[in-house]
């Protein structure tokens, strides 16, 4: 036996050593195995059902544009379509030529805002004897409640016909509120409920000039108002929310009440025929979104809305992105929750007509509910990069740039003021789609947060009160556990699925940099920063 026999013997494979064995190169390895067979079949599957979605869209948007269009240049006024003669005072006949209205106006907590809707209310120019105003106050702070019950009070010294009305218990949320409120016995005389949120600042004016059109229009239910916004400059949060909510009111409610004689109920802002309401069944709790579930039940029922784009209600926008997430989750959930339950029922409906039928379930729900976020996230944010790690699958241009491009000049008439932001506008809601597109699923699927609640958190006038703050007050606030409070604030803040994806992201941008021909790169970097600042919960600070 020689003495090298003695020593130990490994079976060391030639791969393994030295620098040529690396995790990265099996990893390669792997993925040149799967991208044939599978990855890139997938991936065209993908790209082909983006694309069908974008042409959805597309025509659904061209389809609005080009109607909006023709209202505006073609279109007969509201008051020259429907049967509309206001409403005189009569010294003769006093009061009673004019209808009872009920005012409701809901409210959660609303400290920084209650004073603002109660007062508007309390100012609309209507005889006192004909109006009847109801605070529904489902607060849980009792310094709150105080609060809104003395400012009822107040305005209840001065001859206002308003009451203060709590419930036990939240059961239903805004729904319940309003449905109780309707139970009262000292509503039962009033024709007409018009509802405004606690934020929302209706013109003396509203009511004479909504109020006419039910009165000579018995198959009208509904008269909704558009939105405007106080605080619309106060950052760039809210001139992106301001842009979105712009096209909705001026393209969409009012395409939808010039063909159709129907659209979404906005939750406020609007003037209902109570007769309406309970032949509908009254409001529901099964959807976050119990306004748009009212308006399609009512509607097949045969009764007719309108839509006033020049009746504008001041109101205020999210400033925080925490309430805007909150708020955007609620508005996309809903809807989607509500087509899963209601889709058979305006399927077997046999008294609207067909093409009617058509709009709701196609374009109203199908294509700008759930298509619409779907093919924004999907298309821009996964499927677009991942076909620059795959080269062997090819996005059109037309598909890429062209569809896109149209869809976003579209978008943008409903807000020239904020032109020079479209880019940026973009941007951001490539970011929020992802929110929207996981709240859609959720809505879809009867998942767990279908019917999660949160109330949008609203500042009024204390943003303008905090930015007048002086440096020196902000002083004395310091002390030793301020840095704890804000590493704590920062952590709060970080939204890890949106940098999740800015890291994916920006590694797509690196390759298509790298190895790439159709410097996507440039889109990536920009779509990577904003999903960055979304991420570490900026966006509400830039101004």
């Amino acid at each position: 036996m020689g003495e090298f026999d003695l020593q130990p013997k490994f079976m060391i494979p030639e791969r393994i050593q030295g620098v040529s064995y690396d995790i990265a190169g099996q990893i390669k390895m792997i993925w040149e195995v799967m991208k044939a067979p599978l990855i890139v079949p997938m991936l065209k599957l993908g790209v082909y059902i983006c694309l069908a979605m974008s042409l959805m869209l597309f025509m659904e948007r061209l389809y609005m544009g080009i109607v909006i269009i023709l209202v505006k240049l073609f279109w007969k006024k509201p008051e020259q379509r429907y049967k509309y003669e206001p409403i005189q005072d009569d010294l003769e006949l006093g009061s009673s030529n004019f209808p009872v209205v009920l005012i409701q106006i809901p409210m959660f907590n609303e400290k920084e805002v209650y004073k603002v809707s109660i007062g508007a209310a309390c100012n609309l120019s209507w005889p006192a004897d004909r109006l009847v105003i109801q605070v529904l106050d489902d607060s849980t702070d009792p310094a709150i409640k105080q609060m809104v019950e003395m400012e009822c009070q107040r305005w209840g010294s001065k001859g206002i016909n308003i009451t203060y009305q709590i419930r036990e218990n939240r059961t239903g949320y805004k729904a319940g509120a309003l449905k109780e409120g309707l139970k009262r016995s000292y509503v039962k005389h009033c024709e007409y409920v018009a509802i405004f949120d606690a934020d929302f600042r209706p013109e003396p004016d509203f009511l004479r000039r909504a109020i006419p059109f039910l009165v000579g229009n018995p198959d009208m239910a509904l008269v909704q108002a558009r939105w405007r916004f106080v605080n619309a400059d106060e950052c760039l949060l809210t001139r992106m929310q301001e842009m979105s909510l712009d096209y909705h009111f001026t393209v969409e409610q009012e395409v939808g009440s010039a063909t159709h004689a129907f659209f979404g109920f906005n939750g406020t802002a609007g003037v209902w025929r109570i007769a309406a309401i309970n032949e509908a069944g009254g409001w529901k709790d099964r959807t976050t979104v119990e306004d748009m579930d009212l308006a399609v039940r009512a509607s097949l029922r045969g009764w007719k809305f309108l839509y006033l784009g020049d009746l504008q209600a001041k109101s205020e926008l999210p400033s925080t992105l925490r309430a805007f997430r909150f708020q955007q989750h609620r508005w996309s959930c809903g809807p989607a929750n509500l087509f899963r339950k209601m889709v058979m029922e305006i399927v077997r409906n046999k008294r609207v007509k067909f093409w009617k039928k058509v709009y709701v379930i196609y374009s109203f729900f199908f294509v700008r509910k759930i298509i619409a976020h779907m093919v924004t996230f999907f298309f821009y944010c996964v499927v677009l990069p991942l076909t620059i790690l795959v080269p062997e699958v090819h996005v059109p241009i037309w598909g890429a740039v062209y569809i896109p491009s149209i869809i976003t000049i579209l978008n943008s008439v409903g807000t020239p003021r904020s032109i020079h932001l479209l880019f940026y506008w973009i941007l951001f809601e490539n970011v929020m789609s992802l929110h929207r597109t996981k709240a859609t699923f959720i809505g879809l699927l009867e998942a767990g947060r279908a019917n999660e609640w949160v109330v949008t958190e609203k500042l009024g006038d204390s943003v303008n009160n905090n930015k007048n703050k002086t440096a020196g007050d902000a002083a004395k606030k310091t002390n030793a556990k301020s840095p704890k409070r804000t590493r704590s604030k920062f952590v709060e803040r970080l939204n890890t699925l949106e940098l999740g994806f800015a890291a994916f992201l920006f590694i797509c941008g690196c390759y298509d940099f790298v190895h790439g021909k159709n410097n996507y790169f440039i889109y990536l970097f920009l779509q990577t920063i904003t999903f960055s600042i979304v991420g570490f919960g900026y966006v509400g600070t830039i101004v």
